[in-house]
């Protein structure tokens, strides 16, 4: 089961993602793959949702959680069994729960050993920055309308890397 982003841009099983796209991008892949009515889906957001209402979820296996502190975030990735986890990024769940931020990239990690793990945000914050440091692969689509170009970022294996850890860069332009 593969989630394309964009033409030539998908997100495999197994693994954990970070994405930084256009709210309209990450709705339109979840919503043109209709291979995932058949796979157990676990969207979790937090104080609010930007992508839940425009997601077509007519499938029984669609199930959403929310969490409304980093704890209660916690709880829910402890739990999960799912095939696909969306976990749309909410900043304020980490506010006075900053101590827990590589704990949950951890937990990420660990659960995208097994399943396909996609944090998604529309702009990188701090807390995002922390998490992502554990994604197998990050991604970054600008916007059409944005004057930068989007870079997509793919960490393909650690042991590749120095010992910072530095992404390699391919440069992508975002299709209208």
């Amino acid at each position: 089961m593969l989630i394309e982003l964009r033409k030539g841009m998908r997100l495999h099983p197994c693994t954990f993602n970070a994405v930084i796209a256009p709210e309209k991008v990450m709705v339109s892949a979840l919503n043109s793959n209709a291979d995932l009515q058949r796979f157990l889906f676990l969207y979790v957001s937090g104080n609010y949702s930007r992508l839940l209402s425009s997601i077509n979820r007519s499938s029984k296996n669609f199930e959403v959680r929310r969490a409304f502190t980093a704890h209660q975030l916690f709880t829910i990735l402890k739990e999960i069994s799912h095939t696909v986890v969306l976990l749309e990024h909410d900043p304020t769940l980490f506010e006075g729960g900053e101590n827990m931020l590589p704990q949950i990239a951890g937990m990420l990690r660990d659960i995208g050993r097994e399943s396909l793990v996609i944090l998604y945000t529309p702009s990188v914050d701090r807390s995002f920055s922390v998490l992502m440091r554990q994604a197998d692969h990050i991604i970054e689509i600008a916007p059409a309308d944005d004057d930068t170009v989007g870079t997509a970022l793919h960490r393909s294996s650690r042991s590749h890397h120095s010992g910072d850890n530095l992404p390699y860069a391919q440069r992508t332009l975002e299709v209208s």
